[in-house]
């Protein structure tokens, strides 16, 4: 009889034991799914500033994050979407009234950012790659998705971003080829006879990003 018990008590164990595993795997699925978390843009807190240059000079300014959210697991941002204010562009170092207006109102213009068409602009984080060595103290590599004047480009820059007791943050200075992004006005790229009056192609946004739970 015991040639037959045996075997039937393996495979009673075996058939017990595969649902434990089972639930297990799920509770442990369950878990990970349960660490994500998103963690809502505070634009009052968040800061974005512009600089572009010219053969000249350059001129700086800054614009505001109308929403966005931030993807966190554990200690990490994974992901992310930002809506940034086009309406809300300063020019903050020309301070005489008129030239500055002057300005504010070309920026806007189909030269380059065609804000009465395109109110805002979007960036959508699509990877979040480790980063060491870097001497600026950032700690990882961003990529995503930026779309300005309705034109979508994927972009990489270096930034410092971590998550602590409820807040995540991101700071960094992402580096911008305005031309891919039909904004072509001044490029010595495309008229090459303008001289000095050459406007770079590449101007720079540089990001403080706050974001809690």
């Amino acid at each position: 009889m015991n040639k037959f018990f045996l075997p039937a008590l393996l495979a009673a164990s075996l058939l017990a034991a595969a649902p434990a595993s089972a639930q297990k795997k799920a509770k442990t699925a369950s878990a990970q799914t349960a660490s994500a978390a998103t963690y809502q843009l505070q634009p009052q807190l968040s800061t974005l500033g512009w600089e572009g240059k010219k053969v000249t000079g350059a001129h700086n300014g800054t614009m505001q994050f109308q929403s966005g959210a931030v993807a966190v697991r554990g200690n990490q941002i994974t992901g992310g979407k930002f809506v940034v204010d086009m309406n809300s562009l300063k020019v903050e170092d020309i301070k005489d009234a008129d030239s500055n207006g002057k300005l504010v109102g070309h920026l806007r213009s189909d030269d380059f950012f065609s804000i009465d068409k395109n109110a805002s602009s979007t960036f959508t984080i699509t990877s979040i790659a480790p980063l060491r060595g870097d001497a600026k103290g950032n700690n990882s590599t961003i990529t995503g998705d930026l779309t300005i004047k309705g034109i979508t480009q994927r972009i990489s820059f270096p930034a410092k971003t971590g998550v602590k007791g409820g807040v995540a943050s991101a700071t960094g200075v992402a580096t911008i080829d305005r031309t891919k992004f039909d904004i072509k006005y001044g490029s010595k790229s495309f008229f090459e006879s303008i001289g000095d009056k050459a406007i770079m192609d590449e101007f720079t946004l540089s990001f403080n990003v706050i974001a809690k739970k």
